[in-house]
């Protein structure tokens, strides 16, 4: 399955940089982690290993695992449960069994009640400045979705608008992801060079913007202090005198819910200035508010870097909880989605190209068909008999970096040779590592494995082969 592995480290890769879709990103990326652990068992290394766990040590429930924690990730960060099994089943998972399907739903049911009782708990006052919130992070329930026929070409041309942006966007990344990977190449110095020059021009944004920002006198209809100081609120008052506030630093350094509040308290939008930008230019030929327009701007803009359809398209239904919004939704997604392929692939693949990932494609490319083996391996081929010496395993283990290598019986000069099957590097340096081989070349007795278990060779070998003394 190494469409669904490589998928979820292009998925980590492409949004726990906080690029677009904010902690979506760090929650797949830990709630993966956590399930790869639980699918070896634990960490040796941190002594985190738990016998029970033993039983998901085979590779298809290791990537079931993975797929659900995946999953659990999404419904998390967006409060989006059935948007969680549709982001696993259309971007994680390339072959999908009625089995994986449950224990997805499964995955995110358990994350919608474990969510729904922390914010019980926030909502009594323990939860500091995280205290505010539910399931249904924006509801635009109350907001009239009264279309017709004349909206749809302005609804049309945003998702056109999403899918270019969208496209820009993958490709700006990629040239962004290629600098990185030439600085991180030049050693650890570099990489912590990095990261501190990021931090510190971030940092510097978000302190230095407010202060080009003009101070606002405060709102008499405020349902707060204004300006607030020191805790959760609305009005930030940054280096502004009495009775005023800084809009900027208000958006800044306010907590998600906050600023989303804030602003949509005074303007009838969401999010994607973008999106509010068009709906202010046909305001006067559509029935549609700025609002509406906004969500589908933001729903365009996911869809043109992103290339999700289904599941993007639940999870703002999930998010608004307004159903219909459901036509709009699916409109723009399917034009932003047709308008960005015309141009390059999604930030997931992007990613996954870059970073060298053995990526196999779902469809062949025609030249593919006509293709050999021979055509495609470099180097010798490097294969072992039956019986084979130690030595011979140890070296071509350490001067070649293949995974797994043919088995042959040598036949008779009159015949071609015999193939037995392929043998893992894995099993190989598991073998090894017991000192599992005989002292003259004799065939090995099947009772000569029953030292062994599925689980010495269910985990895949990392260790190089430098450490080991035959």
């Amino acid at each position: 399955m190494v469409h669904l592995n490589m998928q979820i480290v292009g998925s980590i890769s492409a949004v726990s940089s906080s690029l677009h879709v904010g902690k979506a990103g760090p929650m797949v990326h830990t709630s993966a982690c956590i399930a790869a652990l639980m699918g070896q068992g634990g960490s040796k290394k941190y002594l985190l290993t738990w016998k029970w766990l033993r039983f998901f040590k085979n590779d298809r429930d290791r990537r079931d695992l993975v797929t659900c924690g995946s999953a659990a990730g999404i419904a998390a960060a967006f409060r989006a449960p059935v948007g969680g099994v549709l982001f696993a089943l259309e971007e994680m998972a390339s072959w999908w069994r009625s089995a994986l399907l449950w224990r997805a739903f499964f995955t995110t049911a358990i994350v919608a009640i474990v969510l729904r009782a922390l914010i019980d708990v926030c909502w009594r006052g323990q939860c500091g400045l995280f205290g505010t919130g539910g399931l249904i992070m924006y509801d635009v329930t109350s907001v009239d979705v009264a279309y017709h026929l004349r909206d749809v070409p302005s609804v049309i041309i945003l998702g056109v608008i999403g899918g270019i942006l969208g496209s820009v966007y993958n490709f700006i990344l990629h040239k962004v992801l290629r600098i990185y990977n030439l600085i991180n190449e030049k050693g650890t110095a570099y990489k912590i060079l990095l990261a501190c020059s990021i931090s510190i021009f971030t940092s510097c944004l978000l302190f230095g913007l407010p202060w080009l920002a003009p101070c606002l006198p405060c709102p008499l209809d405020a349902t707060e202090p204004c300006p607030t100081i020191g805790r959760s609120g609305n009005y930030k008052k940054f280096q502004c005198p009495p009775g005023q506030y800084n809009d900027l630093a208000s958006l800044f350094f306010n907590t998600n819910d906050d600023a989303i509040k804030t602003y949509s308290a005074r303007t009838p939008t969401l999010s994607a200035s973008y999106g509010r930008f068009v709906g202010m230019l046909v305001s006067s030929g559509s029935n549609l508010n700025h609002g509406l327009y906004a969500v589908l701007g933001s729903a365009s803009l996911l869809g043109g870097s992103m290339r999700m359809t289904v599941s993007l398209c639940v999870i703002i239904l999930e998010l608004t909880n307004n159903l219909l919004l459901l036509p709009l939704i699916m409109l723009v997604l399917l034009v932003s989605k047709t308008v960005a392929d015309a141009f390059n692939g999604n930030i997931y693949d992007i990613i996954m190209k870059l970073k060298g990932f053995p990526y196999l494609e779902a469809h062949a490319e025609p030249y593919m068909r006509q293709l050999m083996v021979g055509d495609v391996v470099t180097g010798p081929l490097q294969v072992f008999h039956g019986i084979e010496k130690v030595g011979t395993i140890v070296h071509v283990l350490r001067t070649t970096g293949h995974n797994g290598f043919p088995v042959i019986a040598e036949p008779p000069l009159s015949e071609s040779p015999v193939l037995f099957g392929l043998i893992l590097r894995a099993h190989l340096i598991t073998l090894l590592k017991t000192k599992a081989f005989l002292h003259a070349p004799e065939p090995i007795d099947v009772d000569a494995f029953k030292y062994f278990s599925a689980n010495d060779f269910a985990k895949k070998g990392l260790v190089k082969m430098t450490k080991f003394k035959i």
